[in-house]
């Protein structure tokens, strides 16, 4: 076997999935559409208890959750048996305790693969833009560290890189917002760098058809939404959707790196405790230094959305659906600028009846009657 193309022609129904990191933000969307084409899912996540969520994304029975560490071969064996595909999405953007870049991102990515492999089934490696073995960020070099590591493997698989993923629960947007709901000021690290936001529901449904062998194997894709942007023009934009005023700040990295090594320490000292939305550490003020965008390669060789058929989501479509909660008048709130968009034949006219005369209009007061003439004159 030497690729997904290859795999026999059966029903989905036949089929199991084992969806590694399955109860994640992206997680989710991809056992929906999975669960969708009728496939049977097995989550492997290490509190299965905490994945019950995701049943009722499909029939009854069709989707299981079972513990699973990928600190402990083991327990990733016995997720894998019996499995007929492997997708992993596991990755995270900050260490905490054990659970570290290397560990989860290049050894478990490769516990995974070579799982995968044993039984003969393919994998689909979900990575991210951006990573490279010579990063000085140390995301990077583990997530291309993992993609190596999937390669040595030896079985079939397809790895896709995406770049910044939103939609509704997402950790860009919504992070951003709720620091302009608090601050007056957003200091922002990597103001200028680049990004290609790409909607999570084309990212899962991207997984989707690679699971079904519609992805040729053995290619590294990435993943971008149809606009770049820089980081500041992105969050500028958020502002806009809530309604907001507030300073955005661009820091230059020295200073960014300070705020970062603060902001660690208050984490530790607190144990942990600082919101998610404060949280800032120096490997992402490094990370945010270099653009993360669909390379010019990735496009001649059709290695993207479009090329394995798929029209990436514009941000306008989805984000203003889910951001509205962070104005000051939620759902209620007026878009001022919005409604003076909204073209002039679609406004609401007042009804000005023409001249004539009949039991609905009446007779035109400018012009002689005419009910005669129309209704017949009375003798």
């Amino acid at each position: 076997m030497t690729g997904f193309e290859t795999l026999p022609l059966t029903r989905p129904a036949s089929q199991l999935v084992t969806v590694f990191g399955g109860s994640g933000f992206l997680g989710r969307h991809v056992v929906r559409a999975l669960a969708k084409r009728g496939y049977r899912i097995r989550v492997a996540v290490r509190r299965p208890d905490l994945a019950l969520f995701l049943q009722p994304l499909g029939k009854v029975g069709q989707i299981v959750a079972v513990q699973a560490n990928l600190r402990y071969p083991d327990s990733i064996a016995r997720a894998v048996h019996g499995a007929d595909i492997v997708v992993n999405l596991v990755g995270i953007l900050q260490e905490t305790g054990k659970q570290t870049f290397s560990q989860l991102q290049a050894e478990g990515a490769g516990e995974i693969a070579r799982a995968a492999a044993a039984v003969g089934a393919p994998l689909v490696h979900v990575s991210a833009i951006g990573a490279d073995a010579h990063s000085p960020s140390q995301y990077a070099r583990t997530k291309a560290l993992g993609e190596a590591r999937v390669a040595e493997a030896g079985g079939p698989h397809v790895i896709l890189r995406p770049s910044l993923v939103f939609g509704p629960g997402d950790s860009f947007f919504n992070r951003f917002a709720a620091l302009a709901r608090a601050l007056p000021v957003l200091p922002l690290a990597g103001a200028a760098s680049r990004f290609q936001p790409v909607y999570v529901a084309d990212v899962a449904e991207a997984v989707a058809r690679a699971v079904e062998g519609h992805v040729p194997a053995g290619k590294v894709y990435e993943l971008g939404g149809p606009e770049v942007e820089t980081l500041e023009s992105l969050v500028r934009y958020m502002l806009k959707v809530t309604m907001r005023k507030r300073v955005v700040l661009g820091l230059p990295q020295p200073a960014a790196m300070f705020q970062a090594r603060a902001l660690e320490v208050v984490d530790t000292l607190t144990l942990g405790l600082l919101p998610d939305s404060l949280k800032l550490t120096r490997d992402q003020v490094v990370l945010l230094q270099n653009d993360n965008v669909v390379s010019e390669t990735a496009k001649a060789e059709g290695r993207t959305l479009e090329g394995i058929g798929l029209q990436p989501t514009a941000m306008e479509a989805v984000v203003p659906g889910y951001l509205w909660r962070f104005r000051k008048a939620g759902q209620f709130a007026k878009m001022q600028e919005f409604e003076s968009a909204i073209p002039e034949t679609l406004t609401p006219k007042p009804f000005v009846p023409r001249s004539g005369s009949g039991p609905a209009l009446g007779p035109d007061s400018n012009a002689p009657s005419r009910m005669g003439v129309r209704w017949g004159t009375r003798g």
